[in-house]
């Protein structure tokens, strides 16, 4: 009679034992709720960041279209009508220092080394009138020689050069500027650039003259990759005919130094932009582009005090004028 209670007593505490069994797994899954709710908000700014990351990164991501691999007969084609869009665009062009026979073009290109043309011709003419040959220049005092050519820069550098190349030409060339080459760089101060200048705009020999606009133009046009000028003359001699040389370096110069800048070229008003692969290094806006034009091109003077008589710009101004 005593024994038959006890046995729910016993069923009761099994079954609270059962009943904190069975709790237990759930509150284990509440805790990983919370810790999950926990972890969701990082979850998503992680995943927030890297959407923001990739959409910034999507335009540089983004390639440009790929070009059609240009034959070498293609190129040359390409080149040689880049020529002829030019002596449209610069029927005129020619060489943009003052000078009226060949001691005084040579004077005044040894002189327009890290200066303007325009700066040398406002120079030249105080210059030329006090030493017009070279026995006169080679037997000025060096001091008055430097004076005389100070506004050009590099003046001590330069009028060392001048003295030493008068005194070749004087003793060496009985005082006559040679028509060759091989003769004009022995001369003190003269490269190929300067004897290139000389032969084919004082004695007709045809030559290209790589400056700084040359060489920019003619790898920006995909002429050649070669920095150096040497290599740069070799490889545009390869694609243009002998006869072009001359007029071909004074139309590429001419269109470097109006349109085809070297930190913001005008490409929106560069009548040749569909012949460059280069199009788009500058602004492409026709209207803000026409603002970048210089010289004629921009209602502006040239360089030449005395520009030849088809030039449709103004001259420049003297030196005291400017």
């Amino acid at each position: 009679m005593n024994e038959t209670p006890a046995k729910p007593a016993a069923k009761k505490t099994t079954a609270k034992k059962t009943a904190t069994k069975r709790a237990a797994p759930t509150t284990t899954t509440a805790a990983k709720k919370t810790t999950t709710a926990k972890r969701a908000p990082a979850a998503q700014k992680a995943a927030t960041k890297r959407a923001a990351a990739t959409k910034t990164a999507a335009p540089a991501q983004k390639a440009a279209p790929a070009r059609k691999p240009e034959s070498r007969v293609a190129m040359v084609r390409r080149a040689r009508r880049i020529n002829r869009e030019l002596a449209e665009l610069y029927p005129y062009a020619h060489p943009e220092l003052d000078f009226t026979n060949p001691f005084e073009l040579l004077v005044a290109t040894v002189l327009s080394a890290q200066t303007t043309d325009l700066r040398v011709n406002q120079t030249t003419p105080r210059l030329f009138a006090a030493c017009p040959t070279p026995e006169d220049m080679a037997a000025i005092p060096p001091e008055q020689l430097e004076e005389l050519i100070r506004p050009t820069g590099f003046f001590r550098a330069k009028a060392k050069s001048l003295i030493g190349l008068s005194t070749a030409l004087r003793d060496r060339f009985g005082g006559e500027v040679p028509g060759r080459l091989e003769d004009l760089v022995t001369l003190p101060g003269v490269g190929r650039k300067t004897a290139n200048v000389v032969l084919g705009n004082a004695f007709g020999v045809p030559g290209i003259t790589v400056d700084t606009h040359f060489g920019r133009l003619a790898r920006r046009f995909g002429w050649t990759t070669a920095q150096d000028a040497e290599k740069v003359e070799a490889d545009v001699a390869e694609i243009f005919p002998k006869s072009d040389w001359t007029m071909l370096s004074h139309r590429v110069v001419f269109h470097g130094r109006r349109v085809c800048h070297s930190r913001k070229p005008a490409c929106g008003a560069c009548p040749i932009a569909p012949l460059c692969p280069a199009y788009g290094e500058g602004e492409t806006d026709p209207e803000k582009a026409k603002k970048l034009l210089k010289y004629e091109l921009g209602g502006q003077p040239g360089q030449r005090l005395k520009p030849p008589a088809d030039y449709p710009g103004r001259p420049a101004a003297p030196l005291a004028a400017s």
